[in-house]
């Protein structure tokens, strides 16, 4: 009888890397973790098709798992994972449907959506942005962040420019690539992570790399460019922030959590001008922006998590599964 049986939806390398954080964070509060994740469907034309299906595979990941294991606890990782629980149980997720599924996007989603999170015995989002995209009523919360620290020593900061291009529409890769070809000086460069593509003056693809060697490039890089028509929550631009890099971005809808961060540390690169804001940080960098971004990030270090894990968390689900 595990304490917490963790439901996973394992959509993208994130979401994996954020529950196994959660996983052992609460192994390391004393806590028996079960973890299952749902297996991925077919590719459907639509958002609601395609939630429809991995909602059904998650359903039957967690029955089989409730029925093999009995846990004391369960916590469904994303909203999605959720939406059909066969049990009730505490539901983490970075961005409701009530936010990032608007219009026929999110036509199911929202109302089960609504109805989980009014019932659920807790909910467990990784921001205070998101807890504020959630509907009303619902239930209580305990925000987790999801830990973000350096990777390692500081490196020679040979690459001007960093981009995360994977989902390149949603991140507004075609954004970044218009101011930078505006902003770019001859003998600078852009390096494009996680996209293959075509090589340019200035701009060098790097493909899918290992998160070892993305976070490398990073701590190589002196700005990190981002421009996304919404950001869920920015895990690649905190990462940025905490290997030294400017952060240059749009003020982009969502709970965009580096969002307030890059504007306190400094408003000048948070701009709809991108190609400015990025001559700006080449140029004419804030004094002290690396050492009052990881003072902004302290309350998102591991350690710091694992005391909301240890004190707040894992009490709360034993707790409500005791009721």
């Amino acid at each position: 009888m595990p304490d917490v049986l963790l439901v996973s939806l394992a959509g993208t390398f994130g979401l994996r890397e954020a529950d196994a954080e959660l996983s052992r964070s609460l192994e390391r509060a004393g806590a028996s973790v079960v973890t299952v994740t749902a297996r991925r469907p077919r590719e459907w034309r639509t958002f609601a098709l395609i939630e429809l299906a991995w909602a059904l595979n998650a359903r039957r990941a967690a029955a089989a798992a409730i029925a093999a294991h009995a846990p004391r606890s369960i916590l469904y990782s994303t909203t999605t994972a959720a939406l059909l629980a066969p049990a009730p149980g505490a539901i983490r997720f970075d961005a409701p449907a009530a936010g990032n599924r608007p219009g026929r996007h999110g036509v199911w989603q929202r109302p089960v959506e609504a109805r989980r999170m009014r019932a659920a015995p807790l909910l467990v989002p990784w921001s205070e942005q998101a807890l504020a995209e959630a509907p009303h009523p619902r239930a209580d919360a305990v925000v987790v962040p999801v830990p973000v620290a350096p990777s390692g020593p500081g490196a020679e900061r040979d690459i001007a420019a960093l981009t995360y291009g994977a989902n390149p529409h949603k991140k507004g890769l075609d954004r970044v690539l218009a101011a930078w070809r505006a902003a770019r000086r001859e003998d600078e460069t852009l390096v494009v992570a996680g996209l293959d593509g075509r090589d340019e003056p200035g701009v060098r693809h790097a493909g899918t790399v290992p998160r070892t060697e993305l976070r490398a490039l990073l701590r190589r890089a002196r700005t990190f460019l981002a421009a996304p028509r919404r950001e869920d929550h920015g895990i690649s631009q905190l990462e940025a922030l905490a290997d030294g890099c400017l952060l240059v971005t749009t003020p982009s809808p969502g709970p965009y959590v580096a969002l307030p961060v890059a504007r306190t540390l400094d408003p000048r690169l948070v701009s709809d001008d991108l190609a400015t804001a990025i001559r700006v940080a080449l140029d004419d960098p804030a004094p002290g922006y690396r050492e009052r971004a990881l003072e902004a990030l302290a309350p998102l270090r591991p350690e710091a998590v694992d005391r909301v894990v240890a004190e707040d968390l894992l009490p709360r689900l034993l707790s409500a599964s005791s009721k």
